[in-house]
């Protein structure tokens, strides 16, 4: 397999018809539990508001500030998944959210995007001062699995949230 020659950028204008098709295919999948949740929390259609709230710049009750990326395939002028960095964790987040929400399109699935994206996503944490991640999935979730696994992820534990067995694992940078 050709390696992938993708990069972590922030949604703009330069990337709004590759946006509008993947999120698209994405919302045609019609499974309820879209991730990473940020790039579903607005309409993309309204693409200004879209662009100005895909981050959390403040910290709320509920939320952390956090940065949201998007995996650009540089090669086809494509958008592949998108990652959500998280700055720091509230205890909800330590307990069954980490520091990095992910997800891939579904046509780009079970091709290395996932890992990929991660271990693009630690670069940033770095630079956020974030020495140790926290990245959580859904025990049956083997793609996750394997691709926090790959970025050197050590379980540390499983948990329960709302009847789900979640796993929780740690990366050093």
């Amino acid at each position: 397999m050709n390696e992938l020659n993708i990069k972590l950028v922030k949604i703009s204008k330069e990337y709004k018809n590759q946006l509008f098709e993947m999120m698209d295919e994405w919302i045609k999948e019609k499974k309820e539990n879209y991730c990473p949740h940020v790039i579903f929390k607005n309409d993309y259609h309204d693409f200004d508001n879209y662009i100005l709230n895909i981050d959390v710049k403040k910290a709320t009750d509920k939320l952390v500030p956090s940065s949201t990326f998007f995996a650009y395939d540089i090669n086809r002028d494509k958008l592949l998944g998108a990652i959500s960095i998280r700055h720091y964790l509230n205890e909800h987040l330590l307990f069954c959210g980490g520091h990095i929400g992910d997800g891939v399109r579904p046509s780009e699935r079970r091709k290395g995007v996932a890992t990929k994206m991660i271990s693009l996503a630690l670069i940033e944490c770095k630079k956020l001062g974030i020495d140790k991640v926290l990245m959580v999935c859904n025990k049956n979730n083997i793609g996750s699995k394997k691709s926090i696994i790959n970025n050197g992820g050590i379980k540390e534990n499983e948990v329960i949230d709302n009847n789900e067995v979640l796993e929780r694992y740690w990366i050093n940078i």
